[in-house]
C-alpha cells in the first residue's frame, strides 16, 4: 500500500514528487511516480527540433534545481529531457517508465478506501496493479489532441496533421499550408512555414496581440480566469484564449509581413482545400486550395484513467478547488486548468504535493516518515545546487 501515487513525470508531476520527498514521504515505499515516456522530458521530448530554447514559450526551473542560463539555439526537446533526467537523479525521484495507467478504481465504494491502479509497465506492457491512498494525477494534455468538427474533413484528399505530430517545416516546402488555430504553436508554425511554403491563417476570432509585460501580475491575471471555469467544472481554457499572444518584435514583422495575419473561419472542406465565406462570390464562398490542413488547435486534459471514478461534472469536465477535487478527497489533479500553462504547474504540483502529504498523514504540519524518524526541512535548497547545463 503506497501513500501517493503521482501519475506523470512532467513539471507538474516531478514538481510534487520532489515536494512529497521533502516533505517526508520515502520513495519506492511511499510514493512511486508513474511515467507513460520512455525517457525524462515529459511532453516537451516529443516537440519538434525547430522549437529551440529561443522560440519556446517559457521553460520555467523546476523547485530546488535551476536550469540555468539557456542556450537559445538548443532544441527545446534536449535541454528538457536532459534538465528533468538531471532532476530525477538529483533527488532521487522514484519515476517508474514507461508506465501506461489504463484506470483508477476505488477498491470498494467506501471513499475512504484505497484507489486500485491498472496499467501496463515495461518495454513488454506487462500488467501492473498499484494500491494507493491517495494519487495526484499530473497527466497534462499532450496525449490528448483536440481534432474539431468541421464539415467535409473527411473528404480532403490532402494531407492533415495535428500540432501533435509536427515534426518539421521541411515536410512542407513548396506547399500551400492551412493553419488552423489562434495560439502560440500556430503563430509558432506559421513564420517558419512561411520560409518554405505559402501559407493561410484559419481563425474563429481575430488573433489578439498583447502589447503588455507578460509579468507576475499577468500571471496572476491568467489563473484567475482558467481557474474560474476550472472551479464550475466547464472545459478549460488555454492561457492564449485567456490573455492573447504577446506582440514580440518577431510578430510585429510577421504581422507587417501578412504572415501573421487571419483570414477568418472556413466552413468546410474540400477535396483540394477549405471554403471560405465570400458574400461577393456567386456561392458565397471561395475556395482556397491547399496541399496541408495543420490543425493547431490545441489539447485536452488527459484524464481519462479518472473515467471510472466518475468525477466530471454537468459542464463535462471534472471540477477543482484548487488542485482539490470535491467530488473525490483522495484525488488531487497537478498541471489541470490553471496549472497547466508552464506558469502554474511548479506551483500546482506542490500544492498538490501538500494536499496528498496532509490527507494521508492528517496533519496540517510535514508528515513524519513512515518509519518514525522527522521529516526533513522543507526549505527550498536551490541555494548552492549547480546549475544545470
Amino acid at each position: 500500500m503506497l501513500d501517493v501515487v503521482v501519475i506523470g513525470a512532467g513539471q507538474a508531476g516531478l514538481a510534487a514528487a520532489y515536494h512529497l520527498v521533502r516533505l517526508g514521504l520515502d520513495p519506492e515505499r511511499d510514493v512511486v511516480v508513474l511515467d507513460s515516456n520512455e525517457g525524462p522530458g515529459g511532453a516537451w521530448r516529443h516537440r519538434w527540433p525547430s522549437l529551440t530554447l529561443g522560440a519556446a514559450h517559457g521553460i520555467h526551473d523546476l523547485p530546488g534545481l535551476p536550469i540555468g542560463p539557456p542556450d537559445p539555439t538548443e532544441p527545446a526537446s534536449e535541454a528538457v529531457a536532459r534538465y528533468y533526467g538531471t532532476y530525477e537523479e538529483a533527488f532521487g525521484l522514484p519515476v517508474h517508465r514507461p508506465v501506461t495507467v489504463s484506470a483508477v478504481r476505488s477498491e470498494t465504494d467506501d471513499p475512504g478506501a484505497p484507489l486500485v491502479i491498472t496499467g501496463t509497465e515495461g518495454p513488454l506492457a506487462a500488467p501492473r496493479t498499484w494500491r494507493t491512498r491517495t494519487i495526484i494525477s499530473a497527466t497534462g494534455t499532450w496525449t490528448r489532441p483536440y481534432w474539431p468538427h468541421f464539415p467535409g474533413r473527411d473528404r480532403f484528399r490532402g494531407r492533415q496533421l495535428h500540432t501533435h505530430d509536427f515534426w518539421s517545416v521541411e515536410e512542407f516546402r513548396g506547399q500551400h499550408v492551412v493553419v488552423v488555430g489562434g495560439g502560440a504553436s500556430a503563430v509558432q508554425f506559421l513564420l517558419p512555414l512561411a520560409e518554405v511554403a505559402t501559407t493561410t491563417w484559419a481563425t474563429r476570432r481575430p488573433p489578439v496581440f498583447a502589447a503588455r509585460d507578460f509579468d507576475r501580475e499577468w500571471g496572476i491575471d491568467v489563473e484567475r480566469r482558467v481557474r474560474e471555469r476550472t472551479a464550475a467544472g466547464l472545459p478549460t481554457l488555454s492561457v492564449v484564449g485567456a490573455t492573447g499572444l504577446p506582440l514580440t518584435p518577431e510578430y510585429q514583422q510577421g504581422i507587417d509581413d501578412g504572415v501573421l495575419v487571419s483570414r477568418g473561419m472556413f466552413t468546410r472542406l474540400t477535396e483540394h482545400g477549405v471554403a471560405f465565406p465570400d458574400p461577393e462570390a456567386p456561392d458565397g464562398e471561395t475556395e482556397v486550395r491547399a496541399d496541408t490542413i495543420l490543425w493547431a488547435t490545441g489539447f485536452r486534459p488527459a484524464v481519462d484513467h479518472l473515467s471510472p471514478l466518475r468525477l466530471r461534472e454537468h459542464g463535462g469536465a471534472i471540477a477543482t478547488d484548487g488542485v482539490h477535487v470535491p467530488r473525490d478527497g483522495r484525488v488531487f489533479l497537478a498541471g489541470y486548468g490553471a496549472g497547466a500553462s508552464t506558469i502554474g504547474a511548479t506551483r500546482s504540483g506542490r500544492a498538490a504535493a501538500v494536499a496528498a502529504a496532509r490527507a494521508v498523514r492528517g496533519s496540517d504540519g510535514p508528515p513524519a516518515r513512515s518509519d518514525g524518524r522527522p521529516a526533513p526541512a522543507t526549505a527550498d535548497v536551490s541555494a548552492g545546487t549547480p546549475v544545470v547545463r
